[in-house]
């Protein structure tokens, strides 16, 4: 059993996407990078030769891509739509907030790190406002710490996405 702190909560789109892309890696990028490397191998001299290491350096970097990939999953926990409980903020709950100052309505939709997307209205439950939306139900006033000062919200609805 994994530890709290190992532990990764993913919607099942979200472990879905690291999934595929672990795929990608392992397979299609994988010979991508053999071919790129055996192409600058036959150009000889390896020590001067900027291809073969572009090409390692890539490889080391893909390597490590999916060394996290493969982890997080490992440790990921997903949240459906069946299991939410729509009475308070969780992991998977979309919400609906107004921003008091500016009586503006915004939606998010909370996710993990890995899932976190601002031009897709998808914030982490790490982010300072994903931890102060969890657990919290209609109503409530949620104030954030910005850099522009305080932002209030007040939470107005929390539905499934």
């Amino acid at each position: 059993m994994a530890n709290k702190e190992d532990e990764i909560i993913l919607t099942p789109e979200g472990y879905a996407q690291l999934d595929e892309e672990l795929k990608e890696l392992k397979t299609v990028k994988r010979k991508e990078l053999a071919e790129r490397l055996k192409v600058a191998i036959s150009y000889g001299d390896l020590k001067e030769n900027s291809e073969y290491h572009s090409a390692k350096d890539d490889q080391a970097f893909m390597e490590t891509r999916i060394k996290q990939l493969e982890n997080m999953m490992k440790y990921a926990r997903v949240v459906s739509a069946d299991s939410l409980d729509v009475t308070s903020v969780s992991v998977g709950s979309l919400v609906v907030l107004n921003d008091i100052e500016f009586s503006e309505k915004v939606e998010y939709r909370i996710v993990s790190p890995a899932e976190a997307d601002v031009d897709q209205n998808k914030i982490s439950y790490e982010s300072p406002l994903g931890k102060e939306l969890l657990g919290k139900k209609s109503g409530s006033v949620i104030k954030v710490d910005a850099p522009a000062g305080v932002i209030e919200y007040e939470l107005l609805e929390i539905r499934l996405a």
